[in-house]
């Protein structure tokens, strides 16, 4: 049965409610309004009711009262001409000797988002910013932000927003704080209209109306307080004076909000000064409260935790066994604590925070052991004189043979030889032991590195990478990448046994394998190996820079940045909210003070989606706001024709044969590294074209005639999307007429006919000439090559990017419709000559 069944109420349970909301009696009508909000809740369609209910409003009793203006609220968008009939009693309301009531008409209408009601809320909103009631006040505040968010412009006309910046002085902190709240609301859908004028005044009455409020009032006014930058260190500790008490607070978002104020304003604070070194005691007993809570909320709580150990670690640096894992821990809560406890580690922790991560390692859940593996590894990196310690705890976990302890102490080792070369080798052998029970990639791949790295102090390297080369196509694109390398590096230290492992190795990453990354690697080794063995040695096993622990910090300014929205959900995520937060145009990035420089706001340079790429062509292109700064922002220089580096031909792949078993390599076998280096194929000599050159006819009429070039066509249909038709195209100019040129593909079982095509409105009016000729039937697996001319008396309508161009192609099957985009180059004339209208 369909859903909406269940919302419809039968004629009869109407008619009853009818005459019950017209009853003389107070009581049964009140009983008839609760009946129809519990209809409504449900979800049931009771619109019908709407006049029998709006002429209950005439009442003074409270309850009623409430329960009609909720309905109001819920069906006055769907009937803006009916509630137009409460206009009258909602003015009459607004001026009920019971504040309560005031207060309640004046919300419900700026909860009524209908443009004929917003004219009558002005009058009724101003004498209630002005009323002598507190309550009325604060209600009336909030509702200017409502009503802002509906229309602005009224708002901005009436004066209201001047009013609301005088309720900030008012003798009521709850009024205050809603005043707050409605223009940093306000605010932050116009971050340059400053309407928090903040200055020392304003601050000092914040702060006076901050003891008094209530938890929620206490949380706008240090949200409004982050974002204010004290004149010096004077007065950025007279404000953390006086937001400390806030610490205690029982709410855990107060105690955040605090934090956060007093983490911006530490900047200003001298190091040398006594309070400084108070603060940071202070700041710590309230997180580690926060961690006896909910474990939603200690999740939050560690997230903001390990962006403000990261700033200041001094802070928790004492605190270390607060962090460590209890066994009932969700694995969301252990993970994080767990990446905090390193970040805490230091010399004098070190030894407990081992003990227990060997104790970690041993625990049933596989991700949080496998976690703690690496958590062991990346101490030893971090904490240089624990790293022996560290080493011998990963030995001893190996010996317990748990397959995917093995592997992630495999994998964290490897990282521990790159920041210590020369000093632990002499546990390869026994993590050779190990080779065969390898079956992640991330492991292999570390094993190999390994092998590859320290061949000459490992007698059988040659025949322990052999055996993973025999399944070389079986593996993934990380091990195949790191086993072609360890062999290169094996052939160098080693040339006279592994001549054959080598060029076996080369020839299926050259030859017999479709991945450019591999391919491309594999012709460099090649090229090298052939050319100059000196210049290979040198690239190939140079020496490496030592790895770091700081490697998974999060970046400076970003830190900075998150420190300001410590509390927010950009503090959980760990990303700024133009990351997330959809529309985010106008979202500024904040910095703390004293360390960006100046002390304004960076607004985002990029206000498209960071969160992702799409992988499906065409790629969006972000809006820069205006016509030239798209036109400006498009590439026009002709994208590369091919994917990976050209296949040699035949005699090329004997010729670079030959020079892998002759010349090259004998020279590193024999007569040491003095032969000179072969010459290069006519291949790679050649001179690349391309990019503006080509644009303006550089090329003294060489390579390709300007204006001819047309980019590689590329799927812009995909057959699983359309029933088995694929379409495949680009664009081209051909004797000044831009076209279409398009590759029909049937990949269905049926014969494919009747094709047509049409273009919607797009930004320079591109439309097809003529019909999509296609002559002769598609039968399956045939493809046939299209040629479809355009031209540009089309509808007009500016499309985001600029040159994109939504398409619909039918055919005897179905309409199916894509995207794509256009060069904007196919649309320039090939004189070049400007119209008078540019002049």
């Amino acid at each position: 049965m369909s859903d909406s069944l269940f919302s419809l109420m039968c004629p009869g349970e109407i008619f009853e409610l009818k005459a019950e909301l017209n009853s003389d009696k107070k009581e049964k009508k009140k009983e008839a309004v609760k009946k129809v909000i519990a209809s409504m809740t449900v979800g049931k369609d009771v619109s019908a009711l709407f006049p029998d209910v709006v002429n209950c409003m005439q009442t003074d009793n409270l309850e009623l009262k409430k329960l009609v203006y909720l309905y109001l609220m819920n069906y006055a968008k769907s009937q803006p001409d009916m509630a137009i009939m409460a206009v009258n009693t909602f003015v009459k309301d607004c001026e009920d000797p019971n504040p309560l009531i005031r207060a309640l008409a004046v919300r419900t209408m700026g909860c009524i988002r209908v443009d004929k009601i917003t004219e009558y809320l002005c009058e009724p909103l101003r004498k209630c910013l002005k009323d002598e009631d507190p309550y009325v006040r604060k209600t009336a505040a909030v509702c200017v932000a409502k009503l802002h968010d509906i229309n602005a412009q009224l708002v901005e006309d009436q004066g209201f927003l001047d009013t609301l910046k005088d309720l900030i002085s008012d003798s009521n902190p709850m009024v205050v704080a809603n005043a707050v709240a409605a223009l940093s609301e306000i605010a932050e859908s116009h971050p340059n209209s400053n309407l928090l004028d903040l200055n020392p005044q304003t601050i000092n009455k914040l702060l006076t109306a901050l003891n008094e409020c209530t938890e929620w009032g206490q949380i706008f006014i240090l949200d409004c307080l982050a974002n204010y930058t004290p004149r010096d260190d004077r007065e950025s500790q007279s404000i953390c004076e006086r937001v400390t008490p806030r610490l205690s607070h029982a709410n855990s978002a107060v105690v955040l909000s605090a934090v956060k104020v007093l983490m911006k304003f530490m900047e200003m604070l001298p190091k040398d000064l006594d309070y400084y070194g108070t603060l940071l005691k202070k700041l710590a007993p309230p997180l580690v409260t926060l961690l006896s809570a909910e474990p939603e909320l200690q999740y939050v709580a560690l997230r903001n935790i390990n962006l403000i150990v990261q700033r200041r670690p001094e802070i928790l640096k004492h605190e270390m066994k607060v962090f460590f894992v209890k066994y009932n821990d969700p694995i969301y809560v252990k993970l994080e604590k767990l990446d905090i406890m390193i970040r805490l580690a230091s010399q004098a922790n070190i030894a407990q925070v081992l003990a227990e991560l060997k104790e970690y390692a041993t625990e049933v859940d596989v991700d949080f052991v496998r976690k703690a593996v690496r958590a062991i590894g990346r101490c030893a990196i971090k904490v240089e004189q624990s790293a022996e310690r560290c080493v011998s705890t990963l030995l001893d976990l190996i010996q317990t043979k748990v397959n995917y302890v093995v592997q992630e102490a495999i994998v964290v080792i490897k990282d521990i030889f790159r920041k210590y070369p020369n000093k632990y080798e002499s546990v390869i052998a026994t993590l050779c032991e190990n080779l065969d029970s390898l079956d992640e990639p991330e492991a292999r791949a570390a094993m190999i590195w390994i092998v590859g790295e320290y061949a000459e102090r490992i007698d059988n390297a040659d025949e322990l990478l052999e055996s993973f080369l025999e399944g070389f196509h079986d593996e993934s694109t990380q091990v195949q990448l790191q086993l072609l390398t360890a062999i290169v590096k094996l052939f160098l230290k080693k040339p006279t046994e592994t001549q054959e492992l080598v060029q076996q190795v080369l020839s299926l990453a050259t030859q017999d394998s479709d991945n450019p990354d591999l391919r491309d690697r594999g012709y460099i080794y090649w090229r090298l190996l052939s050319t100059d063995p000196v210049a290979a040695k040198e690239v190939v096993l140079a020496e490496k820079p030592l790895i770091s622990e700081e490697t998974d910090l999060i970046e400076p300014t970003l830190l900075e940045e998150l420190i300001c929205h410590i509390g927010t959900l950009a503090s959980v995520y760990h990303k700024p909210p133009s990351a997330f937060v959809e529309g985010s145009r106008g979202v500024q990035h904040k910095r703390l003070p004293g360390s960006a420089g100046s002390g304004e706001s960076v607004e985002s340079p990029d206000t498209g989606s960071a969160a992702g790429v799409s992988d499906a062509p065409p790629a969006v292109i972000p809006s820069q706001g205006d016509l030239l700064g798209d036109l400006l922002n498009l590439d026009l220089a002709p994208p590369a024709t091919t994917t990976g580096p050209p296949p040699p031909t035949s005699s090329g792949m004997q010729m670079g044969a030959m020079d892998l078993l002759g010349g090259g390599l004998d020279s590193l076998m024999g007569a040491g590294f003095g032969a000179p280096p072969a010459a290069m194929p006519a291949s790679f000599n050649a001179p690349v074209s391309g990019g503006l050159d080509d644009l303006f006819d550089l090329g003294g009429g060489v390579g390709m005639p300007s204006g001819a070039y047309s980019p590689p066509k590329s799927i812009w249909l995909p057959a699983m999307k359309a029933k088995g038709l694929e379409i495949s195209g680009t664009f081209a100019r051909r004797a000044g007429v831009v076209q279409m040129e398009m590759t029909l593909t049937n990949k269905a079982m049926s014969v494919m006919t009747d094709f047509a095509i049409q273009f919607n409105r797009n930004s320079f009016g591109l439309a097809p000439a003529g019909p999509l000729q296609v002559l002769t039937p598609v039968s399956p697996n045939q493809s046939i090559e299209v040629a479809l001319p355009l031209n540009t008396v089309g509808p007009v309508m500016k499309m985001e990017p600029l040159n994109n161009l939504q398409v619909a192609v039918k055919n005897n099957i179905d309409v199916f419709y894509f995207s794509c985009q256009y060069p904007i180059s196919m649309l320039f004339v090939e004189d070049g000559k400007m119209g008078e209208c540019f002049l």
